[in-house]
């Protein structure tokens, strides 16, 4: 198995969980240092899985190209975990894509295609693909999705990216005669490094932090190992055997909804499981990567 970002937040949670029950894990991260901790408490358990680590830039197609030209074997489950949440200005990577955008969606879906053969050769294999409830504040514009015209708007962009993260698993529907399945999920509300990017000032206007900088726990918030166990389920459970294109959140198939009414409020968007758009979004980013 590889999960990216797996050496903090809720990758380790996962790595941790899957490692503990006799997987082999591969940590795909920017800085694989911050790995050996968990590699060294996860050797130290009986039945425990090897874990490694390898280095990987998902905004940097390169470096996804160079991390899938070294895996080698079968490959059992991919769960896309890594992330980058509200970076303050517009940002883009070496193809013009937007840093969220091009981290959250495109690096993923990259590594997925490079890795295509590997899980095929699985037999049944799963992709996982972290998004957010944040999906449900903004389609993915297709006519400027990298704010070229329209003005940047942090969380706009991250609200688009991970309404792409559900549109790649519903678009690896073509993937299903391959032993492929891929499914999207929320974590839920977690602190986490994740929020490294939140100045102070908005962290505050959230109700997230007092006027000291402690963060302030909200009722629901979760651990990261609660955050961690949608993840897991969808990468190991026989549960969803032969699941597909579906979100979920809590250990659940989420419901569909029109609008999000509250800022922790649960479902999956309709346009985030838009076929159409879900194979406009396949096109676009495979063209973007050849």
């Amino acid at each position: 198995m590889i999960v990216t970002g797996g050496a903090s937040g809720i990758g380790v949670e996962t790595v941790r969980a899957l490692a503990t029950a006799g997987a082999e894990v591969t940590i795909a991260t920017r800085n694989p240092a911050m790995a050996e901790p968990l590699i060294r408490d996860i050797a130290a358990v009986p039945g425990a899985g090897v874990v490694r680590v390898e280095a990987i830039d998902l905004a940097d197609l390169s470096s996804v190209a160079s991390f899938v030209r070294a895996w080698q074997g079968p490959l059992d489950a991919l769960v896309a975990n890594a992330g980058i949440m509200a970076i303050p200005h517009r940002q883009v990577t070496a193809e013009g894509w937007e840093l969220q955008l091009a981290t959250n969606y495109l690096g993923h879906f990259a590594l997925a295609l490079g890795l295509h053969d590997h899980l095929r050769a699985a037999g049944t294999a799963r992709i996982v693909i972290v998004s957010s409830g944040a999906h449900r504040n903004a389609a993915l514009d297709f006519d400027d999705p990298h704010f070229v015209r329209r003005p940047y708007d942090r969380w706009v962009a991250y609200a688009q990216s991970k309404t792409a993260d559900v549109l790649f698993a519903v678009g690896a529907r073509r993937w299903v005669a391959d032993g492929i399945t891929a499914n999207a999920l929320n974590p839920g509300w977690i602190s986490t490094n994740l929020q490294r990017h939140v100045d102070d000032a908005t962290m505050r206007a959230l109700g997230a932090m007092d006027d000291n900088g402690n963060i302030i726990e909200q009722p629901y918030y979760k651990t990261p190992v609660q955050g961690a166990a949608t993840s897991v389920m969808l990468a190991a459970s026989p549960l969803v055997n032969g699941v597909t294109g579906r979100y979920f959140e809590d250990n659940q198939e989420a419901e569909t909804v029109a609008h999000d009414d509250e800022g922790h409020a649960g479902g999956v968007a309709a346009h985030a499981l838009d076929p159409q758009a879900a194979d406009r979004l396949w096109d676009y980013a495979t063209n973007a990567i050849r």
